[in-house]
């Protein structure tokens, strides 16, 4: 574990102390008789909680591929390495895919290589290697003042929809963690069909949430913008027609309901989207300006340069892709992001150290998801604002699972506008799932139908009106949040429950085996 705090090493100590005692579980998701969970529900409408099993590659439960090597290359002696290594990258995108979908890997030898630009990866089945994250593995110089990504995997274009048909959901509510729905008709659909699942937030929910009178920011500036009229899009495939009745891959996270709207499916293709494409074992190093300095109260004089690259990886348009055993070190955020286009992607295995950027509203973000179906795993952070978050009106699920942040100037959380169904699992940061209100641009309500489960530090947990947030298991301090607002579901305060991470239970749930969850010890 990186930088370990005090606090979490007495946190541990209290809770070994405590493994003679039978974990406590929780009733809304507790083991059966065969070992399963059985869900009880979260609300009189049938909500329960989301199986979050389905984000990461492949949909979840699939392992990693690793690609054949077809290109090597070595450090150059001198000069910019950007061009030499795209070159690398388009010759492998030329070669054919094999039945794994994947054409080969450009692999970077041990040493150093200076980066003036951004490499991309747009071309599916391909993958950049190398020989390590730690500093005599393969590291990666992002030279240069420009802001950018320093590795973009991205394809063409967005899924778009195939035609203009709608097929109208006539359930009154599709409730939170369901998989099927009422269609007016299911003409043209057929099992396998990629879609959008649509649901309609109108005025009316506006002004129930009370995001149409978010009071103003207080002081001489004011930002606040009130929220008007929106829809999340889940995307989802078909896996069963029954009359009019459709079921889908995966939970959707937020429920849609007629009154506020309703909803309606849309057949999409999206053959600009890049897979298979990964980028692993390396370790990327941004330049920046250290005579830049600002000063914060937790951290007086520190280099606050933001003339410099931003992300390690970034991830759009694509889907089943990944980032694994990364390093970012200095970068303005950090190793991953991933964006509203992408689905699919796990990020695992990685680290950020020591970002730079002055300690102010949208920095210092090093895993971010704005996609959805995403999983962030074993991944650490050091010395960010929000290590751990989610953007805006993003339609989970999403999880965060087994992650340490330390050394931190804001919360892992939601960050603004109704962002549904994410997973922090076995996360130590401090987190907040909470009613920003005025906060950033009128923020609002952050996150609705997110779940805490065994986590560390301190934890907001408010409940949104018509929906939950849930603290189940958390160990360490129940704040109040910004401002005061109905508590969430909160259960076994104090006491980690079982089983230890809710994800690989409901993995191995669905797969119908054991997955070791291989959870690391605080």
């Amino acid at each position: 574990m990186l930088f370990p705090r005090t606090l979490l090493a007495l946190t541990a100590l209290g809770v070994s102390c405590l493994s003679a005692v039978a974990a406590p579980v929780s009733r809304l998701a507790q083991p059966g008789p065969d070992g399963k969970l059985v869900y009880a529900a979260t609300s009189p409408d049938g909500d329960r909680l989301l199986d979050f099993s389905h984000c990461g590659y492949g949909g979840g439960g699939v392992e990693l591929p690793v690609a054949a090597v077809k290109v090597r290359l070595a450090p150059a002696a001198q000069g910019d390495d950007t061009a030499r290594i795209q070159a690398a990258l388009d010759e492998v995108a030329r070669l054919p895919r094999g039945a794994d979908g994947l054409r080969g890997a450009v692999l970077l030898a041990r040493g150093t290589y200076r980066l003036s630009g951004t490499l991309t990866l747009a071309v599916s089945g391909v993958v950049l290697r190398g020989e390590g994250r730690s500093p005599d593995g393969t590291v990666l110089i992002a030279s240069g003042k420009e802001r950018r990504n320093l590795i973009e995997v991205k394809g063409t274009g967005a899924a778009r929809p195939i035609d203009g048909r709608r097929h109208r959901i006539t359930d009154a509510r599709v409730p939170v963690g369901a998989r099927s729905f009422q269609l007016d008709r299911t003409d043209g659909l057929k099992v396998g069909d990629t879609l959008f699942v649509r649901r309609v937030g109108n005025a009316a929910w506006i002004s129930f949430i009370k995001m149409d009178v978010i009071p103003a920011r207080p002081g001489p500036k004011n930002t606040t913008r009130q929220w008007s009229p929106f829809d999340l899009l889940f995307d989802r495939v078909i896996t069963g027609i029954d009359g009019k009745r459709v079921t889908v891959d995966a939970p959707i996270a937020c429920a849609i309901e007629e009154r506020w709207g309703g909803g309606d499916v849309q057949v999409y293709a999206d053959p600009g989207r890049v897979e298979q494409v990964g980028v692993e074992h390396l370790r990327g190093v941004s330049e920046f300006d250290r005579s830049i300095k600002a000063n914060h109260r937790d951290s007086p004089g520190y280099f606050a340069d933001e003339d410099h690259a931003m992300y390690l990886v970034n991830f759009d348009h694509a889907r089943n892709c990944w980032a694994r055993d990364l390093t970012a070190v200095h970068f303005y955020h950090g190793p991953a992001k991933v964006e509203t286009g992408a689905k699919w992607i796990t990020v695992q295995d990685s680290a950020s150290l020591e970002p730079v950027s002055k300690i102010e509203g949208g920095r210092r973000y090093p895993f971010a998801i704005n996609g959805q179906l995403s999983l962030v795993l074993r991944c650490d952070s050091q010395g960010a604002r929000h290590a751990y978050v989610v953007g805006s009106r993003v339609p989970g699920p999403n999880a965060f699972v087994d992650g340490r942040s330390t050394e931190e100037f804001g919360t892992s959380e939601p960050h603004h506008r109704w962002s549904v169904g994410g997973l922090y699992d076995n996360i130590h940061s401090d987190i907040s799932f909470q009613d920003r209100q005025w906060m950033g641009s009128g923020h609002g309500w952050s996150g609705a139908n997110y779940v805490a489960w065994n986590t560390r530090g301190t934890l907001v947990c408010q409940k949104p009106p018509g929906a939950q947030n849930f603290a189940i298991g958390h160990v360490g301090e129940k704040a109040p949040g910004a401002h005061p607002r109905e508590d969430g579901h909160w259960e076994s305060h104090g006491t980690p429950v079982k089983p230890q991470s809710l994800y690989f239970q409901q993995l191995s749930d669905r797969l119908g085996r054991s997955v070791a969850p291989g959870i690391r010890p605080l």
